[in-house]
């Protein structure tokens, strides 16, 4: 691209930036479009992606004309930038869209058998009865960290102890229940 042309296209996004002049749009559409579609497509988009970010590419150009600075860059520099900013923009999307369908967590669970079931109702029956043997203070302490969802800082505050009394409490509860629970679990 000679001077001239630079000139001449540096004028006619200028006219499209201030005037909103549908003319010089166009001639930079017809000039530019093919070229940005063909890069696109050596960079391994299909026809369509290709012609779907040109598109994109050249709603940039008309809204955002304002934005070029002819003494700084060429508008050939100017689009080709945009286009590899939305080329990897849209990579970046299609990648966060990609997902494992072997996750684990992406998994339907298992079916629970009866003895499961009886085997689960069972435990949870002797961690009740070991939080039911805990001191109330303890058990308090416990129901409003693992069931309230409190902080101990929020604990602390709600029940007006200091923050290592409430921190002691549950540590000392955990130890309690891991005690009784190796027993009664193995």
């Amino acid at each position: 691209m000679d001077a001239e042309e630079r000139r001449r296209f540096a004028a006619l996004a200028k006219a499209v930036a201030d005037d909103r002049d549908q003319q010089a749009f166009s001639i930079l559409f017809d000039y530019f479009a093919p070229r940005l579609k063909a890069w696109l497509m050596r960079r391994k988009m299909t026809s369509g992606e290709a012609e779907e970010l040109v598109q994109e590419i050249m709603i940039v150009l008309w809204h955002k004309a304002y934005l070029y600075d002819a003494t700084r860059s060429s508008l050939s520099t100017w689009l080709f930038r945009i286009a590899r900013n939305c080329r990897i923009d849209l990579q970046r999307r299609a990648d966060a869209r990609l997902f494992d369908e072997t996750d684990p967590a992406l998994q339907p669970p298992a079916d629970i058998g009866a003895e499961d079931i009886i085997v689960n109702d069972d435990r949870d029956a002797k961690i009740r009865a070991a939080v039911g043997q805990l001191p109330q203070e303890q058990r308090d302490m416990l129901r409003a960290a693992f069931f309230l969802g409190q902080s101990h800082a929020e604990i602390a505050e709600s029940t007006g102890l200091p923050l290592g009394t409430v921190k002691s409490r549950i540590r000392l509860a955990f130890g309690k229940l891991r005690k009784v629970l190796e027993q009664e679990l193995g």
